[in-house]
């Protein structure tokens, strides 16, 4: 993806993995081979190789600069976790996100903020690293935005049931650890953050993929963008709504958010920054006969 400018406003994405090719009957529990069959057409071959027959997902993080304040919103799996039920996710040794965060001439001190729009394991990775067998926050400098209900929501799930792990253990070394140092900050959805005169971050609440996921609003002077988290996770919903995501909690709520969303953006032309896409990334949702379709920005 290449650098978006909002006006005063920068967005760029900090890639973990660009490409994670997996079993889309794993990724979608009611998916079925004819439904794939119809969308092979359109599917450009970064979002579905044909010869595997297995689906694509990227991870990755979007930076945002504005008058010399940085935010990274999601941070992917994350270095040394241990995630024995998701081999392609366990212990994972990479060097290639800190280096696209070197690429854009940040350290992790230089972050500002970093924002979660749910707390899932894939979107709260890199939050923390491991030090001397103790994991502490990889972005010291930073304030650390959590949704209040998303938080109450999962710790209500561990008091309820303390022996088992949250979110593929990522509530325990990813989340409470940040919480432990005090960078953490719990919002409600009238969350604002200005960035300059006319530059900000605000929130979008999308619920049902979990209880308090958020979407990021950026707006600069020349435009906006909304950054979707898991509201959406492949171009092939917007087509086959009804797809259900393996992670989706609330079924029924996470499908009406999500085709509420793809409304909202087809009618408004606001440009979209899912978490998931891979490729270019970034796009506009376009009406396309009875169905909507991406259009990839670059």
């Amino acid at each position: 993806m290449k650098t978006i400018d909002l006006g005063g406003v920068t967005v760029d994405k900090i890639v973990e993995n660009p490409g994670l090719w997996l079993d889309p009957f794993w990724l979608f529990h009611n998916i079925d081979q004819p439904t794939i069959d119809r969308n092979l057409p359109w599917m450009q071959d970064f979002l579905f190789d044909r010869a595997t027959n297995l689906i694509s997902l990227s991870f990755h993080s979007f930076l945002i600069r504005a008058n010399g304040f940085n935010v990274l919103v999601d941070t992917c799996v994350g270095n040394h976790k241990t995630r024995p039920g998701t081999p392609f996710w366990n212990q994972l040794a990479g060097d290639r996100y800190m280096a696209d965060l070197a690429r854009h001439g940040l350290t992790t001190a230089d972050i500002h903020m970093v924002m979660c729009t749910h707390l899932h394991v894939d979107h709260v990775g890199w939050n923390t690293r491991l030090e001397d067998g103790r994991w502490v926050p990889t972005f010291p400098n930073a304030r650390y935005i959590f949704g209040q209900k998303e938080f109450d929501g999962h710790a209500a799930r561990q008091a309820a049931d303390p022996e088992t792990p949250i979110n593929r253990g990522s509530w325990a070394d990813s989340v409470l650890p940040v919480v432990e140092t005090g960078q953490a900050e719990l919002v409600d959805f009238d969350f604002i953050h200005t960035l300059g005169l006319e530059e900000r971050i605000t929130l979008l609440p999308t619920p049902g993929h979990t209880p308090g996921h958020f979407c990021v609003n950026v707006e600069g002077r020349s435009g906006q963008g909304l950054i979707t988290g898991d509201a959406i996770h492949h171009p092939i919903q917007f087509r086959e709504p009804h797809l259900v995501n393996n992670g989706d909690m609330d079924v029924p709520h996470a499908r009406a958010t999500r085709e509420a969303l793809t409304r909202r953006l087809a009618d408004s032309g606001e440009l979209m920054l899912p978490c998931h896409f891979a490729g270019p990334t970034a796009g506009r949702i376009r009406p396309d006969g009875e169905h909507f379709r991406f259009e990839f920005l670059d």
